[in-house]
């Protein structure tokens, strides 16, 4: 996978470029904060109503400590040159952000006060590698998600909140299809729940995901009905639990037209099934909103299930990246040109 095709995701075709804006009836909106960045921020790590990380861009790493009204660039200033696409974050001092690229670009790089100061804790020294994003299951237990080295996906592990890491034998790993791939979209292309672990993929002529119930050590993959192609696949995952877990993606070189671009299982992602009503577009990221509510977004607009993905409704269209809720209920979305929202209802 080359360096320049996974950076297109950055160059997706502009075709919103303005605020938010209400559409569905279904009362909810996304309210912009003043984030004083023209960076592009397709990482994304709400902790809560107050506390909110965001990584994308030019090396860039925003923190909010009052629910968006200020913040703060706490970056690493050594990685300016790199482009951050995920960040995982346990409170307002401890974070750990991934950058992507082929070879030593794909970084790892870890704070416990608040950004004041990172230490890189990991750096790739495969060139066949390339990492696309990051998950933790708890503070102490997270992966890491590489593209196929050697015909298949590459997966490395923390057990000490990310500030060590170990690649994992890939024996219990399934081949991957020729032309497969994971998107470095909005750094939910693996997401976790406890012992469980899920990853997206597309690239080849299906769209698949790979599950795993031991924390990473071995995976079974499954087929889903989401289109895939060059361009194509799923490029977001939202899991409640060990069970019941949404799809969404699309094609990024045609994000105004995605059908049955979102999918929804029951049983851990064993059987997928397309939902009745798919948001229609392309998009990059989905979220739990508690119960059986998730939201996705893209470039194109903002969408909303209140059926745990069976059916979707168009609530806003602004473009963003990616998506993701808190424990308290607090909701928030990040994308190019420096925008962060909260969510409104």
């Amino acid at each position: 996978m080359t360096l320049h095709r996974k950076l297109s995701i950055a160059v997706l075709a502009l075709v919103v470029a303005g605020g938010t804006g209400f559409t569905s009836g279904a009362g909810l909106s996304w309210q912009l904060t003043d984030t004083g960045s023209t960076a592009r921020f397709r990482g994304l790590a709400p902790v809560s109503a107050k506390v909110a990380w965001a990584a994308g861009s030019a090396g860039t790493v925003l923190r909010t400590v009052d629910g968006g009204r200020t913040w703060a660039s706490v970056g690493p200033p050594e990685a300016a040159e790199l482009q951050f696409r995920d960040i995982e974050a346990f409170d307002a001092r401890h974070a750990v952000a991934l950058t992507i690229g082929n070879g030593p670009e794909s970084r790892v790089y870890s704070t416990s006060d608040g950004g004041a100061s990172w230490t890189e804790t990991f750096r790739n020294d495969d060139p066949a590698a390339f990492y696309d994003c990051l998950t933790f299951s708890d503070r102490r237990h997270g992966l890491a998600l590489s593209d196929p080295v050697g015909g298949k996906f590459r997966i490395l592990a923390t057990r000490d909140g990310g500030r060590t890491w170990q690649t994992r034998p890939t024996s219990g790993m399934p081949d991957a299809l020729p032309g497969e791939f994971a998107f470095a979209a909005s750094g939910t292309c693996l997401v976790s729940s406890g012992r469980h672990a899920w990853f997206a993929t597309g690239g080849d002529a299906t769209a698949r995901v790979f599950a795993s119930k031991d924390g990473g050590w071995t995976w079974s993959v499954s087929d889903s009905p989401v289109p895939s192609g060059p361009s194509a696949g799923i490029y977001s995952l939202a899991f409640r639990g060990p069970g019941q877990g949404v799809a969404v993606g699309g094609d990024y070189a045609a994000e105004t037209s995605a059908p049955d671009g979102a999918a929804v299982t029951r049983d851990g992602g064993r059987r997928w099934t397309v939902s009745r009503t798919a948001p229609g577009e392309y998009r990059s990221g989905v979220a739990w909103w508690g119960g059986r509510t998730a939201l996705a977004v893209g470039p194109t607009g903002s969408d909303v299930s209140w059926d745990g993905g069976v059916t979707w409704r168009r609530f806003d269209t602004g473009s963003f990246d990616a998506v993701a809720c808190t424990a308290d209920g607090a909701c928030w979305a990040s994308g190019r040109d420096g925008r962060i929202a909260r969510l409104r209802r």
